[in-house]
């Protein structure tokens, strides 16, 4: 085989791939190259995790929501992004938001970056501040992968001082069936069938918030059943 064809049949490859995620993007995320990504993450989810199309977060159309979910891999942001027809804001580990080769994704994408050691109240305001424009953010409460068999651990407390500041309400997820349950990179290469399970919104009150952290604490904790 030439060089020429080749290139020609790769070329021929990319072409289909771009068409292809063009028509499964859902959201617009104001940047071209992020509705592309977008295309491309849900092609992902459903045909190599087999994530249902009804699998979806109930989002309200416009207006203000806190998407939370159980931490268990690299694929998990994929998997909410392809349950919502609104773009997601995640917050993420300042580490991971500076990553090299990443970080123009994630910038372009609206992360925010967390400082776990230094001031973490400084991305609760920008936050909250997303909020207040009517957007959606999303984070993992744990704050790190954890997995069911992993030892009990608090979920953050930042999570129901945003809801309560912006009086959003909090949207949890719960997934399970990921193939590459602990791995960061390979997750989202390694097939399986996976299932998200809805929870109805929470509200959060400033004179209960320990209920809230635990109410949000069940939803995404093992043997939760689907109330949606």
């Amino acid at each position: 085989m030439s060089w020429s064809v080749l290139a020609f049949i790769l070329a021929t490859l990319f072409a289909l791939l771009l068409y292809l995620s063009h028509r499964a993007a859902r959201v617009d995320w104001q940047r071209k190259g992020i509705n592309w990504i977008d295309g491309l993450v849900r092609l992902l989810c459903k045909h190599v995790h087999h994530l249902d199309d009804s699998q979806q977060i109930p989002l309200p159309a416009t207006g203000p929501a806190i998407v939370v979910a159980n931490h268990v891999s690299g694929l998990d942001p994929f998997l909410l992004i392809s349950a919502c027809r609104r773009p997601l804001r995640f917050l993420i580990a300042r580490e991971e938001y500076e990553r090299p080769g990443l970080h123009w994704l994630f910038k372009a994408s609206g992360c925010i970056p967390v400082d776990r050691a230094g001031r973490p109240e400084k991305a609760l305001r920008q936050a909250l501040r997303a909020l207040e424009q009517g957007e959606v953010i999303a984070l993992f409460p744990h704050g790190k992968i954890h997995l069911d068999s992993d030892p009990p651990l608090k979920i953050k407390g930042g999570v129901a001082r945003l809801a309560i500041w912006s009086q959003a309400a909090i949207y949890p997820v719960r997934i399970a069936g990921v193939k590459g349950e602990g791995q960061v990179a390979f997750a989202p290469f390694m097939p399986g069938k996976v299932k998200l399970t809805m929870h109805q919104p929470l509200r959060c009150d400033v004179a209960d918030m320990k209920l809230c952290l635990a109410e949000i604490t069940e939803a995404i904790s093992a043997g939760t059943a689907n109330r949606t």
